[in-house]
């Protein structure tokens, strides 16, 4: 057997891992788009006249259907950016291993950055787009950066930064009072937070690309 076909070898599958991956890209990306439905159905609505859902001195009016249905919305998304998360995780682990297996050198950021890497404020600005591009760079030697890459990232920072998107820390019932009063900025976030999720998909299809063989299917 030659090294060629050694290294072949010692690759693992892809494919099945990139397809997960995208379907929980294009599932999130979906429901951040049924988000923002809500986020305009609540503004064009607008807010009841008993006021904001909760109403100070720990009185809680009754939610009407739609602010209940609005609820159910928020739940499901979560749930499906989680099971992206889990997919997407699972797919860069796979490709990361075997980066290394084409390059024989060990990856640049150790185990625990792949996972920490996007919880831990401020590195988590940085550590998971070098992740991303110390695989190319280890998978594609000399060959360019995709452009999704640093789209993806890019968008994935502006959505992380903004205060309204992924990491909003705000109850549901306090999204929807600045949806019935600032739906802009909510608006604003659901459309990066869907393009990051877009761009995510390209980047899936450029990773797994290169490290395709016929031995990975």
């Amino acid at each position: 057997m030659s090294d060629d076909e050694a290294q072949a070898a010692a690759l693992q599958p892809v494919r099945g891992a990139a397809r997960f991956a995208i379907a929980g890209l294009v599932l999130a990306g979906a429901a951040w788009v049924l988000r923002a439905v809500w986020h305009i159905r609540l503004a064009v609505t607008g807010q009841p006249a008993s006021g904001p859902p909760h109403q100070g001195g720990g009185r809680h009016r009754p939610l009407t259907d739609l602010e209940n249905s609005y609820h159910f919305v928020t739940d499901v998304g979560d749930a499906v950016t989680l099971l992206c998360a889990v997919a997407f995780l699972a797919w860069l682990l796979r490709i990361r291993d075997n980066a290394q297996a084409l390059s024989g050198k060990p990856p640049r950021y150790s185990l625990p950055w792949v996972y920490l890497g996007w919880v831990v404020p401020i590195i988590n600005l940085w550590v998971p787009r070098g992740v991303v591009v110390d695989i190319h760079q280890r998978s594609a030697p000399g060959k360019r950066l995709p452009r999704s890459v640093n789209w993806w990232w890019g968008l994935w920072v502006v959505g992380l930064l903004s205060g309204v998107g992924l990491m909003y820390t705000g109850t549901t019932d306090e999204v929807m009072v600045r949806a019935y009063s600032d739906p802009q900025f909510l608006l604003a976030a659901d459309a990066v937070l869907v393009g990051a999720a877009v761009a995510g998909v390209f980047v899936v299809r450029a990773l797994t690309a290169v490290q395709r063989t016929d031995s990975s299917s």
